[in-house]
């Protein structure tokens, strides 16, 4: 394993559990401080949010160990950067709009959509490849 390699998988394994952890907190500050402050509409976004936010960061823990199972690194790390950029386009942009009311961060939330899709695919490449 090359030293970017090494590091760039490192990377996905602490950004995923820091990622959860303040997924954790976002979810706990959602379900304690945000009640009778938003609508249920909001809730169920903001909800929505945290729930991709963990799914994915338990991702990002999952490529950086699938190596060790001889899946190619260099595709887990390209999926791992597809992964937290999902995080930060799509659940930020639903963090933004709930907490913000910017309407204008509606078209970005797709696009976070799909970089999670791509991730995905780049991880059952990697497992076709093997």
């Amino acid at each position: 394993m090359t030293a970017n390699n090494a590091g760039l998988l490192r990377f996905a394994l602490v950004c995923g559990a820091l990622l959860a952890l303040l997924a954790v907190m976002a979810g706990a500050f959602g379900a304690h401080s945000l009640r009778g402050v938003i609508g249920e509409r909001g809730l169920e976004v903001f909800q929505t949010a945290v729930t991709y936010q963990i799914y994915h960061s338990l991702a990002l823990i999952l490529v950086a160990i699938l190596p060790v199972a001889g899946l190619s690194r260099h595709l887990l790390g390209i999926a791992a950067g597809f992964f937290v950029a999902g995080i930060l386009l799509f659940s930020g942009s639903l963090y933004l709009l709930v907490l913000t009311d910017m309407r204008w961060l509606g078209p970005v939330t797709p696009v976070g959509g799909v970089s999670f899709m791509v991730g995905w695919i780049l991880v059952a490449v990697a497992g076709l490849r093997r």
